[in-house]
């Protein structure tokens, strides 16, 4: 599971239905949730990634980390270009470069002392800038809340440098680190997902807010739903 999908869920309502548009697979989706979290999650992920962080020392987790995050830097860059966000990606560059020769191929990352902060981009938020919409939801199995948009985009961030010449077991060590240490971020919001009526939407809901949030980089304009300003509008009116 990722620790994203729960950005700024503390607000988020349960309000999805299995009438969802978003979520025709609802079906399938659901029982893929309980596989996840009632079962792979509480018995294989979620012990391994508390004995992860209990026993590896935290110098050595965060240099892991720092490394298996700078090989993101690239399609960050071409991402950033792709949706004409030039400083950004020039930004992008200065750390890539500076990480990745002083910080010892991203062991260490003396780019932030620069205030060149890490900002991912990925693909799917490149297609969602340009109009492209979610797509059906998709929970799958071991990796968590997707849709067609982000799957596409994950795919093609795969193809660049150097994520592409990266062989397979390699990838799966790669992959393995970043769900670990993710992982360990959810700890502090596991009671959100467990007190919440409905975890399964909860999660949805959730998912689609943050994906939106990081298409407009924090500053989602705000939606008008015509169908409750209706509602409240017939309220109004029967109550003068």
């Amino acid at each position: 599971m990722s620790a994203t999908v729960l950005s700024g869920c503390a607000t988020t309502a349960n309000n999805g239905s299995s009438s969802d548009p978003k979520d025709p697979f609802e079906s399938i989706n659901r029982p893929l949730w309980t596989f996840n979290w009632d079962y792979l999650d509480k018995y294989v992920t979620k012990p391994v990634a508390t004995a992860y962080a209990e026993y590896t020392p935290m110098p050595v987790r965060t240099g892991v980390y720092n490394f298996v995050r700078n090989l993101d830097e690239p399609a960050t860059i071409i991402n950033n270009i792709l949706q004409l966000k030039f400083k950004d990606a020039a930004k992008s560059t200065g750390r890539f470069v500076l990480n990745s020769t002083i910080g010892i191929l991203g062991v260490f990352d003396p780019a932030s002392d620069f205030e060149w902060m890490r900002k991912k981009e990925e693909f799917g938020e490149v297609l969602g800038s340009y109009g492209v919409g979610d797509g059906p939801y998709l929970m799958l199995p071991f990796l968590g809340p997707n849709s067609v948009r982000e799957g596409v985009g994950d795919y093609v961030d795969g193809l660049y440098w150097p994520l592409a010449i990266i062989d397979f077991w390699p990838n799966v060590l790669r992959l393995g680190v970043k769900g670990l240490e993710l992982r360990t971020q959810l700890v502090e919001q596991e009671s959100l997902i467990n007190e919440s009526i409905d975890p399964y939407i909860f999660i949805k809901n959730a998912y689609f807010q943050n994906m939106r949030f990081k298409v407009y980089d924090g500053n989602p304009p705000v939606e008008i739903n015509e169908k409750e300003d209706e509602e409240l509008e017939s309220f109004m009116d029967e109550l003068e």
